[in-house]
């Protein structure tokens, strides 16, 4: 398989982490753990309003990463997100995780594989689009 082959998969994929997590988690509120992962985290006053709004924003990460603007910022960006996530999820809610502190390591990966599709083959990669 190409290098160009291999990072339009695997941007396809990293896209659609992002829209499952964020349209069918979250604003369609079809895993309702997501919303009570918020509630926990930020309180429960606006958790529902919250989980929309992050639902909302992966969105828009799974439109980034489709469009391949920025793709080093945008690499970076999902990094930070998901190890800022994941902490937080860790020490605070471990018992809400779908595979409990488990989840470090799914983090773990999906961060690897990021940083792999932008800056090991995204920076031989000639061919920009999905």
């Amino acid at each position: 398989m190409t290098a160009s082959s291999q990072h339009r998969i695997l941007t396809i994929f990293i896209a659609s982490v992002w829209l499952v997590n964020g349209l069918l988690c979250k604003v369609l509120n079809l895993v309702p753990r997501h919303g009570q992962i918020v509630a926990e985290i930020l309180g429960t006053t606006h958790a529902a309003t919250l989980t929309l709004l992050i639902g909302l924003a992966e969105i828009v990460m799974a439109a980034w990463v489709l469009t391949q603007f920025r793709p080093k910022l945008n690499a970076a960006v999902q990094m930070v997100v998901v190890a800022a996530m994941n902490v937080l999820e860790f020490f605070l809610v471990p018992e809400l995780l779908l595979w409990g502190q488990l989840n470090a390591l799914f983090a773990l990966l999906f961060i690897c594989l990021v940083y792999y599709h932008s800056f090991a083959i995204g920076g031989r990669n000639t061919h920009t689009t999905p």
